[in-house]
């Protein structure tokens, strides 16, 4: 099983030229909260690089028709090329670790790692690395690409929304974020395990942060 609406973080299209100001609160000395606005930035073009600590991959699957549950990858790593004039030609891969999945429940998440669920150890990475970027809206795109989970590749579409663009008033860098959903068939990648007790669809579900290379 995997995630839900992936995004493994990631990419876009849409973020076209749509500009983003990032608001930040800073304590100033006493108790006083001052807020700190970045000036308006567009996307720009260039080479970017997945910030892990701001990067959520996610998962959710039905338990028996009666709830949801959820779980996420973590030490995610990746890439995004963006063109911001036409992004179309922009192009992102992210990559996770296979032994990095996390459910709220430390028995299920021990089992996930195991042969007969994501097998961990004969398949260590899981990686979605896009081919085509469609523009649907000035924030949105369908991304088409490759998905490699327990040793199986195929292709899968997710919806990409551009959730901002900007330079991140902390650190400086020139930061874009997306956000992207999708669903997958775990069976049509071996993975089998109750099914269908624990649905075959799994919600797939990314917020991804990319900051510029220099």
């Amino acid at each position: 099983m995997i995630q839900r609406r992936l995004l493994f973080p990631i990419l876009a299209a849409a973020l076209a030229v749509a500009p983003a100001a990032f608001a930040e609160t800073s304590p100033k000395a006493g108790a006083k909260a001052q807020a700190a606005k970045t000036e308006p930035v567009k996307a720009e073009s260039g080479t970017y690089a997945i910030d892990p600590d701001h990067t959520q991959v996610g998962f959710v699957v039905s338990h028996m028709g009666f709830s949801e549950f959820r779980g996420r990858f973590g030490d995610v790593s990746g890439t995004l090329q963006l063109d911001a004039v036409n992004p179309a030609k922009s192009s992102f891969d992210i990559k996770l670790p296979t032994a990095s999945v996390n459910t709220p429940v430390d028995k299920l998440t021990t089992e996930l790692t195991a042969a007969d669920w994501l097998d961990a150890k004969a398949h260590p990475e899981i990686l979605f690395k896009s081919q085509k970027v469609t523009v649907t809206g000035p924030r949105q795109a369908k991304v088409t690409g490759e998905l490699t989970l327990h040793g199986v590749t195929k292709a899968v579409t997710l919806d990409a929304r551009l959730h901002g663009a900007g330079v991140n008033p902390l650190n400086k860098k020139v930061t874009v974020g997306f956000d992207l959903t999708g669903t997958i068939k775990r069976s049509e990648f071996g993975v089998t395990k109750y099914v269908p007790l624990i649905s075959d669809e799994v919600g797939l579900e990314i917020s991804a942060a990319f900051e510029k290379q220099n």
